[in-house]
């Protein structure tokens, strides 16, 4: 949203949507100065919207009373952004996506002027958006419960099933929920376990919203804990390597969520466990920079093995 006339219509879609908004809170939003935003806010007045500002510390922006704008007013890159959104839509573990995509796809066109339409159909059947799929589940009420109930800070209550079919109910505090690997997840506050914990979601089932509140920690990243929680699955062979690479190169080449990665001086140590040692082997033996297998022995010996049938083969060649 380059273009100066693309902010000062965000401006007015932001405060039509929201009401009331300060003047640091708009500026954040677009990523601009609040002086920047003062002039956007003078043009949206020059062209006759009708704006009133609260002073003061506390004071906001907000248009008169009763004032609308005409429905389904988008840019170019708004109407491609929705069209991508929709697209991918099929790909995010929902129930009854296709239809509801659909669906909003047709209302959509049907207001939308020839050209744009032209463009919107364009993106939607000549992409692809490979979101690793996975199986949807029969409703969104999991899903729709979570994000509710994490935006609001209320605790939830749900039975889950384990992946070894082990059934529990338990109250949970939402923090944030994260779309991976074709499942949708949810960390925060497990009031049986008494810890943070991740859930996924499809494994939910009689989700209720409660009237406890909680108060979510500031620094809490939903991702960064999911990649953590799945890295330490406890598994019958625990890992240690030193990679001879930098950090980012690292993780580039390995799944952050196959194990924890932290510096060690010019190397990177990385930490896992599993249960398959010959798909490890696997993994490490196409990996361009060369490394150091601390533990366990057996996993030493299966790279070799694996690095020798992968010699046997080129030489046959």
């Amino acid at each position: 949203m380059a273009h100066p006339t693309a902010r000062v219509l965000a401006v007015l879609e932001l405060l039509q949507a929201h009401g009331r908004m300060s003047g640091a809170e708009l500026a954040r939003r677009l990523e601009v100065d609040v002086r920047t935003l003062r002039r956007y806010i003078v043009t949206l007045e020059e062209i006759g919207i009708p704006i009133t500002a609260e002073r003061g510390r506390h004071g906001a922006y907000m248009l008169v009373t009763g004032f609308k704008l005409p429905p389904m007013m988008f840019t170019d890159d708004e109407s491609l952004a929705i069209s991508l959104g929709l697209h991918a839509a099929r790909s995010l573990g929902l129930a009854e996506a296709a239809p509801a995509v659909e669906s909003a796809q047709a209302k959509l066109e049907r207001v939308m002027p020839a050209n744009l339409k032209r463009r919107v159909r364009a993106v939607s059947e000549t992409t692809t958006l490979d979101l690793s799929a996975g199986v949807a589940p029969d409703d969104n009420d999991a899903l729709v419960a979570m994000t509710t109930a994490a935006q609001a800070r209320q605790r939830v209550h749900f039975h889950y099933r384990s992946a070894s079919g082990e059934v529990s109910e338990r109250d949970f505090d939402p923090y944030g929920l994260v779309y991976r690997e074709g499942h949708w997840y949810v960390g925060g506050y497990c009031h049986l376990r008494e810890g943070l914990r991740s859930f996924r979601l499809d494994r939910m089932h009689d989700v209720r919203v409660l009237k406890d509140t909680f108060e979510r920690p500031a620094d809490f990243d939903a991702a960064k804990h999911l990649t953590f929680s799945i890295a330490t699955i406890p598994r019958s062979e625990v890992v240690e390597i030193v990679l001879h690479t930098g950090l980012q190169t690292a993780l580039e080449n390995l799944s952050p969520s196959l194990g924890l990665f932290e510096p060690y001086g010019h190397d990177v140590l990385f930490r896992a466990h599993t249960d398959s040692i010959d798909w490890f082997a696997r993994q490490l033996a196409r990996l361009p920079f060369t490394f150091e297998i601390r533990e366990p022995a057996v996993l030493r010996e299966a790279v070799c093995r694996h690095a020798s049938a992968l010699l046997q083969l080129h030489d046959g060649q």
